[in-house]
């Protein structure tokens, strides 16, 4: 008779289901003021710059909060950080149309900043705790599914909600919608720790040992090198991606398109096609290779980006649609890079680090696009955020012709030394 062996991973459907709620409550409260910052301006007389700062802050917050709380998570657990963030945030979410001012405001912005990080820091590297990393690939790509699905639903809500309720009103919908999808992840979240997460010993005895520690001279020094690109393209990336989008709600409300923010808000559909795209991602990088994927993937977001400058609104919404698929699709393939990348016991700092980047990329990225759109319009703010995804695409490139070479020269090296 032959005996299975149970597998040390949780059930794969479960945890990804439980993963995307919590970043869809997440990402809904994290992005739901973008389609009412032109409403957040008017109420407090702010140019679009300053407006913006109601993302900013809470990006920015996010970023500088998720190595800590990485930090706090490989020592009272993973799934406990989880749990509160979405909790926490979710809370706040509620609190927040109380704000007396615009300044009370960007300061429970930035708590809920914070709070948020917990999940956003700390989710790839629970995943590939339960899921083990031969399944990690497709597991991201749901996890970034939910979490687009969260930023579309929080900004479409919020954007046809502003119209009959005010700003106040769509902030609270969108708040009560992330507290349920929070309570389903609290509820389904697998409770016992599964494959070889890391405890605090193992965690500081590869601090010391450094990345690469069981893996031969050099090695840890090779593994954090080779985290510096899928770090860049999440930060470059996510940059230009929000500042297209924080800039957008001002366009498509100002003439000659002048739409009402329900109509403009409708803009957030095309996060539909991020969601596809992410789940996508893994299939993909593994049919092509993970660089010809990602690269593929910026120059998808770069096209996209260039057609939003036509001033047809169709042609515009295409071209919404393409960026987003494409930034999605490189979010996806570079995340799942740098969790796939790190030995078992470093995995919550090097997602920590991606998460930290990405984030400071979307706070200054996002307040840039909408300082440059102010000032000198739609087309220069598409330059600016064409050239950051070139540049990280070509960064992809050179990494992995560097890789390459130093392949064959190991390569030629061991011929030499067999023969």
């Amino acid at each position: 008779m032959v005996v299975l062996e149970a597998s040390p991973f949780a059930d794969t459907r479960r945890v990804s289901a439980a993963v995307a709620a919590a970043g869809l409550s997440s990402f809904a409260l994290l992005y739901a003021p973008q389609p009412v910052l032109p409403q957040l301006a008017a109420a407090y007389r702010l140019d679009p710059g300053t407006a913006s700062l109601a993302i900013g802050v809470a990006t920015a917050s996010l970023a500088v909060a998720v190595l800590p709380l990485a930090w706090v998570a490989g020592r009272v657990g993973r799934r406990r950080v989880i749990v509160w963030s979405v909790v926490v945030a979710a809370v706040l979410g509620l609190l927040l149309p109380l704000a007396p001012s615009f300044p009370v405001l960007l300061a429970m912005r930035g708590v809920q900043g914070v709070a948020i990080a917990g999940f956003a820091g700390v989710a790839a590297a629970y995943l590939a705790d339960q899921v083990g990393t031969a399944r990690l690939a497709g597991a991201v790509g749901a996890m970034i599914a939910g979490n687009s699905v969260g930023g579309m639903s929080g900004r479409l809500g919020a954007g046809f909600a502003a119209e009959p309720l005010g700003w106040h009103g769509a902030l609270a919908t969108v708040a009560g919608v992330s507290l349920l999808c929070a309570l389903f992840a609290v509820a389904t979240l697998p409770r016992a720790e599964a494959g070889p997460a890391a405890d605090a010993g193992a965690g500081a005895a590869a601090g010391a040992a450094g990345w690469g520690a069981g893996r031969g001279p050099g090695a840890g020094a090779r593994v954090t090198v080779g985290l510096v690109v899928p770090v860049l393209v999440g930060a470059l990336g996510m940059g230009a991606f929000v500042a297209l989008y924080n800039a957008a709600g001002f366009r498509l409300a100002a003439p000659p398109l002048s739409l009402a923010p329900a109509a403009a808000s409708l803009v957030f559909l095309s996060y539909a096609m991020g969601t596809a795209s992410s789940a996508a991602a893994g299939r993909l990088a593994g049919r092509l290779g993970r660089t010809p994927a990602l690269v593929a993937a910026l120059v998808v977001t770069v096209s996209g980006s260039v057609l939003t400058a036509h001033p047809s609104l169709p042609v515009i919404a295409v071209g919404f649609a393409v960026l987003t698929a494409g930034f999605f699709a490189a979010h996806a393939i570079a995340n799942a890079w740098v969790t796939a990348a790190a030995p078992p016991p470093a995995r919550g700092r090097a997602a920590g680090l991606y998460t930290l980047c990405y984030y400071l990329g979307s706070g200054a990225g996002g307040t840039a696009g909408a300082v440059v759109y102010g000032h000198a319009g739609w087309t220069w703010l598409v330059a600016m955020t064409s050239a950051w995804l070139l540049l990280a695409a070509l960064a992809v490139l050179l990494t992995h012709r560097e890789a390459s070479r130093g392949a064959l020269q190991e390569g030629r090296r061991v011929r030499t030394a067999g023969g």
